[in-house]
């Protein structure tokens, strides 16, 4: 049986987990994933550099200027994983724009969470550039985080004009509070209704704001559900 495209190997996964014993092996502060993705980034930016450079390491030089690599310099990224250092190649013109890790930038994937989770939080755009900038060094235009949160709302309308269930067996009422800009920020109940389909599933069938929490706000809330 033929490997599909990109599926790692049976062999090396067996090789790479020979010594594996617990959890903290594998994500652990110094366990294999965090290993494997400092290595795996380091050898995409070393080949990111060759294809600027037009040469392998030690090789002949194969462009019109004679750039060369020129060492490598020290860089943290901040992630999911925690902090990851890692050595990103020089060249000798200083002209070696990183992709995957670009020039100035820390903070490593998950752009549009920290977007939404901050846009979330009543931040505005202007604030969540600035926040962003300050964090992870990334110089991030209004409009693109505009993108992201316009985006949000595209995904709320589809699902406001989505069709309900005839029935749901069961169906819950909760509350959450949550952080609203309303002129300046403040706690705001949101009570949800969330439905049980006939297969099992858990749908989400409205969301109504009020200033607080109470009997009154819980009563209107089920008045609009019918």
């Amino acid at each position: 049986m033929s490997t599909r495209k990109h599926e790692v190997p049976d062999a090396l996964l067996d090789e790479l987990l020979a010594n594996y014993q617990k959890p903290e092996d594998l994500i652990g502060e110094n366990g294999l994933l965090k290993q494997l993705t400092k290595r795996l980034v380091e050898r995409a930016l070393d080949a990111e550099m060759t294809a600027q450079l037009g040469h392998e390491r030690h090789g002949s030089v194969a462009n019109a200027s004679g750039n060369t690599r020129n060492g490598r310099s020290r860089k943290t990224l901040k992630g999911e994983f925690g902090e990851l250092p890692i050595e990103v190649p020089r060249d000798r013109e200083g002209s070696f724009e990183p992709q995957i890790v670009p020039k100035h930038q820390t903070c490593w994937s998950g752009f549009d969470e920290k977007v939404l989770s901050l846009y979330a939080r009543g931040m505005t755009v202007r604030e969540i550039q600035a926040h962003l900038q300050e964090m992870c060094g990334a110089e991030i235009s209004p409009s693109l985080i505009s993108n992201v949160t316009d985006a949000v709302v595209d995904e709320v309308k589809v699902w406001q004009a989505s069709p309900l269930d005839a029935v749901y067996p069961i169906v819950y009422l909760d509350c959450i509070h949550v952080k609203v800009r309303d002129g300046a920020v403040r706690a705001k109940a949101v009570y949800l209704a969330i439905g049980i389909t006939l297969t099992g599933e858990k749908e989400v069938l409205g969301l109504w704001l009020s200033q607080n929490e109470g009997a009154k706000a819980s009563t209107n809330a089920q008045q609009m559900l019918e």
